[in-house]
Parts: structure tokens; sequence; C-alpha cells
């Protein structure tokens, strides 16, 4: 155990750090993990059930192989990577990379480790045992390190992996480390765990930190490091992280759960909305309700409103659900306004759904054509998102009506996530209601007075922006500036437009930064 003290710390703030990734950076050196999650996502569940019936040989391979655990440790992960990545295209790879694994990492990352590692400001370097694809987006976007270290995954020429690795071993490792600080240069600080590959590059450093690190009781005194940047947007469907405890469960329960889905998919579709609030309990879901929903409008004799239009129901964007939730609260006929919605969702959808083109007057004309016929829910976020954050609400929601209710809404999912940007969309309903028991939480906040709107002069993105920080408070959310185009420049490498024939820029490190200034100036 090496302790760090407040006047050694003191003296690396600003220095070069190298620092291990498994078991040092993140609290857990396993990697089995983050392969089951690139077999899954990468190439399906053939090649996950294959990685997870594998994993008992890779166990006793690192176990049992001549010449030392750390050898053994190497062969396994090599055999993982194998069978996890042969075939698959590189720019599949890379997706999953992005979009999936730092979100798992994130969440392993130890807190000590990062404070030792953030507070080093000069170079920054993470050594891995994993392929480098894996890691580096990670590593340089939330992790701010410099360079990224480790083995690298041959190509064929058809640009599909081969699932050989190249350059992984501990020894090449350090030498690149070395490579990487010439002169004489040497880091200020390694941290790492106590693994073969730590042991041949920690000696290099001036000072050493190995696991478990312990931190002095006066944090005071401890230099400041800011968080590292949190990921706001992931995808892939797994909710928990795929250790082969939690695989093997995931697999025992699939049939269960496409039976449920089926179920309660159907038993949607053909019993009426009115009664299906007393019928969700028995299938294993629950819907919160807080606070009171508006009335409906008044009717004539003769079934028509008296001339009144509906009630504008904006919603945060948490799943596909939302509008269909918001509906079964209600018990009444709720129109859902969407964007790229597959024709399966819009088939199973039990309530009418308006299509919108990305064209202000055309989408502007439709919506109020659907207000005047009744209630219609919209989501201004455009998308959905994961985390505790709002994305950027459009304004042109707050032109259409002056009876708005904005409804906070949020779900819990416990296996599978109901949303996705690279995958297929029509799957989304069919995933939520895989889950053992889905639940949503529905709260309804009080209409917007007059003098909130744009009738008493207010400006769209005014009340825009009213709205989001109303709908963030209640949640315990973050209002961002991020938006559409955001999310699917980093999941999917586009922006998120249907029928697009050019690509979005690829996306650099930094994005997240240059974004949010680019929209505070604009707004």
């Amino acid at each position: 155990m090496v302790a760090m003290s407040a006047a050694s710390a003191s003296a690396r703030a600003g220095g070069s750090v190298v620092a291990e990734l498994e078991g040092a950076l993140l609290r857990d050196a396993c990697t089995f993990p983050y392969f089951m999650l690139v077999a899954f996502e990468a190439s399906g569940l053939p090649r996950f059930v294959a990685l997870l019936a594998l994993w008992p040989a890779l166990r006793l391979l690192e176990l049992l192989m001549p010449g030392g655990r750390g050898r053994g440790r190497d062969m396994a992960m090599r055999c993982a990577a194998f069978v996890a990545t042969a075939g698959v295209p590189r720019a599949e790879l890379e997706a999953v990379a992005r979009a999936v694994l730092p979100k798992f990492m994130a969440d392993d990352v130890d807190p000590a480790a990062w404070a030792a590692f953030g507070a080093c400001t000069g170079r920054r370097v993470v050594a891995t045992r994993m392929p480098r694809v894996m890691v580096e987006w990670f590593a340089r976007e939330h992790l701010g390190a410099h360079e990224v270290v480790g083995g690298e995954l041959e190509y064929s020429r058809l640009r599909r992996s081969t699932g050989l690795v190249r350059g992984g071993g501990h020894e090449a490792l350090a030498a690149r480390l070395r490579a990487l600080f010439r002169d004489g240069d040497r880091p200020d600080l390694g941290i790492g765990s106590r693994s073969g590959m730590a042991r041949a590059f920690l000696p290099f450093c001036k000072e050493q930190l190995l696991t478990p690190f312990f931190m002095d009781h006066d944090m005071a005194k401890q230099p400041k490091c800011a968080p590292f940047r949190p990921v706001i947007f992931h995808d892939g469907r797994l909710v928990c992280q795929p250790t082969p405890l939690m695989s093997l469960v995931l697999l025992l329960w699939l049939p269960l759960g496409i039976f449920l889905a089926f179920v309660r998919i159907t038993v949607g579709l053909i019993v009426p909305i009115q009664i299906l609030p007393h019928i969700a309990p028995y299938l294993g879901g629950a819907v919160i309700t807080r606070g009171q929903p508006p009335p409906p409008p008044p009717h004539t004799d003769n079934g028509s409103t008296n001339n009144a239009s509906g009630v504008l129901f904006v919603c945060t964007h948490r799943t596909l659900m939302d509008p269909v939730v918001l509906a079964f609260v209600l018990g009444r006929r709720l129109a859902a306004v969407t964007y790229s919605l597959s024709r399966f969702s819009e088939i199973l959808s039990p309530i009418p759904t308006v299509r919108l083109t990305r064209d202000r007057a055309t989408d502007a004309a439709r919506m109020r054509a659907e207000l005047a016929r009744g209630d219609v829910a919209v989501c201004p976020e455009g998308t959905t998102c994961r985390e505790p954050v709002l994305l950027r609400f459009s304004a042109l929601f707050a032109e259409l009506s002056d009876q708005i209710v904005p409804v906070a809404t949020d779900y819990r999912a416990q296996l599978f996530h109901p949303t996705t940007a690279r995958g297929w969309k029509a799957m989304d309903p069919v995933f939520f209601f895989m889950n053992p028991r889905p639940v949503y939480e529905v709260t309804f906040l009080d209409q917007l007075p007059a003098e909130a709107t744009c009738a008493a002069g207010k400006s769209p993105v005014d009340v825009a922006n009213h709205v989001q920080r109303m709908l963030a408070a209640t949640l315990g959310f973050e209002c961002t500036t991020f938006t559409r185009k955001d999310k699917y420049r980093v999941l999917a490498g586009n922006d998120g437009t249907v029928n697009a024939n050019k690509p979005a820029p690829a996306t650099k490190p930094g994005w997240q930064r240059r974004v949010k200034e680019s929209s505070q100036s604009s707004r």
C-alpha cells in the first residue's frame, strides 16, 4: 500500500503521469465483461453465448498456464479478443468502443486513482491490456489522456478484424511507454496494480502508486481535481455489466422475457386503454403517477369541442413509450408527435402518431391540425437520453398553443435499455417489455400561466427554456445545450437526419466542450 501524502501530491500537480487502466484507474482488473459487450453489441447473441461458454476454459488458462498468472491472463485476453472480434467490421468495433464501452468504464473508475491521475495536468498516458481501439475513446474523451498504449487489433484487406492482437505483451507495452518519454525524461507519476504490466513500467516512473490506494484524511490538503468528463450519450441494450454470472442470468431470462413482451404488447393492442391500468399490475408492470392531470376539453352534444383546442403535453423524452404511458395515465385519446419512428412501432402503437418532417412550416401545420382534434404529446428534446440530463428543447411547441402542461417522465429498467441509436429501433418496445418489472414515473406539473406563454409576449425560446428548467428541477436532472445531432454524431456517426445521404463529419475528442460553447453563444 502506498500513501498519497498531501506534500507529494501537491508536488506532482502539473507533472506527467502513466496509469494502468485495468485494476488501477478502473477498480476491476477483469477485462472479460468488455469483450462480452463487444460480442453482444457488435455481433449478436450467438457470439455472446459462445464467449460465455468459453469463460471456464479462459479462467483455467489464467490460473494454470506455465509462466505465471500474468502470462495466463494475457493469453486468456487474446483468446477472448479473438472470439469477440474475429470477422467484425472495423467500423462496427469502433462504434461499440465509442458508444457502449465508455459508460461501463466510467461507472468503474476508482475515485482515488482519478484524484491522482487528474491532478497531473501535464502529459497523461493510459496503458491497457485490452486492444487500444476498445479504450482510446474513453481514455481521451473522458479521462483527458494524451496517449493510449495497448495492443493493436489486426485487420484484413476488407477492414474486418482477424481477431489477432499485435504487440500486447507486458514488455512490448513497457518499451512503447518508455519511447514516449525521450531525452532522459521520465514520468513524474506511475499508477498501477500488482499486475505484470505495472511491474514492467512502474520502475521507469519517478514516483509510484500501487493499489489499494490510500488518501489522507485531510482531503482539504489534496490538490483540487475536477471530476472526469461524464458519459452523457451511450448506446447498447444491456443495463448491467455482463459479468459471467450476470450474462448467465440474462440468457436464462431471455426466453421468459420474450414471452412476457409478446403477452404485454398483445394485451396493449387488444384491450381498451381505459381498462389497461387495472390489468397492468398483473402483467408485472407499474406506472407511478404524481400530480393532477388536466381534465379533457368540454364536449358539446354533437361530440365536437367548443372551438377549444386540446392540451399540449410537453414531455421529457426517456423512451419511445413516453406518449403511450401518458395516454395510459390520462385514459383518453392522445396523439404523439414523432420523428424517425419505425413503421413497425407505428403499427404497434395503441395511440395515433403524427410524423414530422423537420420542415418547420409543415410540422407546425400538422401539429396545429392535431391540436384542433384533441390532446397532443410532444417531446421537444427530439431524441431520447438515458442519463439524468435534458437536451436542448426545440421552441416550436411554444408557438402552437397557450395550453401547455409540462410532464416529467422517467423509467426504470432492470436488464435491457428500450432505446437505441445504432440498432434496430423497431425492437425498442420489445426490449422495454422484456424487463422483469418495467416501471414508469409520470409527474404532471401545473399548466403554464398565460403570462409565461407566447400570448403574453414571451419569445418561444424563453418559453422552451423555462419549461426545460421546470422539468429538470422536478426530476433532479441537469439542463444541457446538447441536441439530437450531438447525440447521433457520437453514437452513430451521423447527424440523425432520416434518409441522409451525406454522413456527418467524424467526431473528434473535445466535441462536448466545443458544442457547449457554440450552443451557448448561439442562444
